[in-house]
């Protein structure tokens, strides 16, 4: 079991699916077959997603940053019918982070995080309403993400990833941030918001 996620039973042995502590969170854990060459490991399999609920074919976009150590980006949601995502690091390691602001989730306002790197190769389910951010922990990271909506930027929301309420337990020295993620607001201030129009 991974820290904060429940196993449940995958199609076969090359996945399996672990339910976190947050409302609908999902980790998708494959298993990596390892030799003298190398690796290969499985890292989306539409079948096991299916028997928890997603359906692969919502996914419409992929997408992939590039981010040096100590780097944060986030914290990121939508307003809206929200965004879902599958978020996996495939080159390197993540401090990976959510907030639950949905205001009608038994979860609302509470945070959970997880390491992501490409070691695991664990993939991470953020239903729609989460905010996301992660830090790289690693010199040269990258992170895939898989999107079920086109972007819209008028729908973009923002919580600053210092926010004093919630206090974000990012393991490194914060090295790089967005002139856009310095200027988001609080949490008080985007929690109100969600619950009066919630």
């Amino acid at each position: 079991m991974v820290d904060g996620f429940e196993q449940q039973n995958g199609r076969d042995r090359e996945m399996r699916v672990e339910r976190a502590a947050l409302d609908g969170v999902l980790l998708f854990v494959p298993t990596p077959h390892r030799d003298d060459r190398g690796l290969f490991t499985r890292t989306f399999d539409a079948a096991v997603a299916a028997e928890h609920g997603l359906d692969a074919s919502l996914f419409i976009q992929d997408s992939q940053s590039r981010s040096r150590q100590g780097t944060v980006r986030g914290m990121h949601g939508r307003s809206g019918r929200g965004e879902a995502k599958l978020v996996r690091c495939a080159r390197g390691a993540v401090h990976d982070v959510l907030v639950d602001a949905r205001p009608h989730s038994p979860t609302f306002g509470r945070q959970m995080s997880v390491v992501l790197d490409d070691t695991d190769f664990l993939t991470l389910y953020v239903p729609p309403g989460l905010l996301h951010g992660f830090q790289a922990l690693t010199g040269q990271t990258d992170v895939c993400y898989r999107i079920d909506r086109e972007h819209d930027p008028a729908e973009d929301l923002s919580v600053r990833y210092d926010d004093p309420e919630l206090k974000i337990d990012w393991p490194l020295p914060v090295s790089a941030i967005s002139e856009r993620d310095l200027a988001a607001g609080s949490w008080s201030r985007l929690r109100e918001r969600l619950r009066t129009t919630g």
